[in-house]
């Protein structure tokens, strides 16, 4: 992303933001869906794939401010952005912005944990998904948590997950996979099972 603002008009620090965050969303993230303000630039702020959040390149050790960033987080395309109803900043995220790092069976569905306490059930409305990096095929799994953000499903989940599932039809073809929320989730062709 690159910063569109000149050198006079600078992007809001993390302290105006955490405030406005405060303001607009006491409880829960904040409806960053219906904000559309102007840009204002590109904070340095980065989430690392571990889930670890970084301000000018120091870890932000306050869980509390961490959890508040995470409330006016948005995506659109493939850029991330903290919003508010009067500015939004572009950040850098190098994989997903959540790591899912706890997932309980309830009945026939899975409930996911972020190592931001927020709770999701996969289904419709919160997929899960697995890329392979197409060198060496490990699988790299995700969950959408709230509107495109994802979490990236820790391995110690993810081998309970995988406990847990069976082979079934997608698309003509039998896959090994995940069911829940009524959905069947593909992992890969059981066909490339070992």
């Amino acid at each position: 992303m690159a910063n569109t603002k000149s050198g006079e008009d600078k992007a809001p620090s993390a302290e105006s933001l955490a405030s406005a965050a405060r303001q607009a969303g006491a409880r829960g993230p904040a409806p960053v869906h219906l904000w559309n303000p102007p840009f204002c630039g590109d904070l340095d702020m980065r989430i690392a794939r571990d889930g670890t959040w970084f301000y000018e390149g120091t870890p932000i050790g306050r869980e509390r401010m961490v959890r508040l960033f995470s409330t006016i987080l948005k995506r659109e395309g493939d850029d991330f952005f903290l919003v508010t109803p009067v500015e939004k900043v572009g950040i850098t995220v190098e994989d997903a912005p959540f790591v899912a790092v706890d997932v309980e069976r309830e009945g026939d569905d899975l409930r996911f944990t972020t190592n931001l306490g927020e709770k999701a059930l996969a289904g419709p409305d919160h997929p899960i998904r697995v890329v392979r990096d197409p060198e060496s095929g490990e699988p790299s799994p995700y969950i959408e948590i709230r509107s495109r953000l994802e979490a990236l499903i820790d391995r110690k989940s993810f081998y309970r997950l995988v406990d847990l599932g069976e082979t079934a039809p997608h698309e003509g073809v039998d896959w090994f996979g995940l069911r829940s929320g009524g959905v069947f989730f593909p992992i890969i062709p059981a066909a490339e099972l070992p």
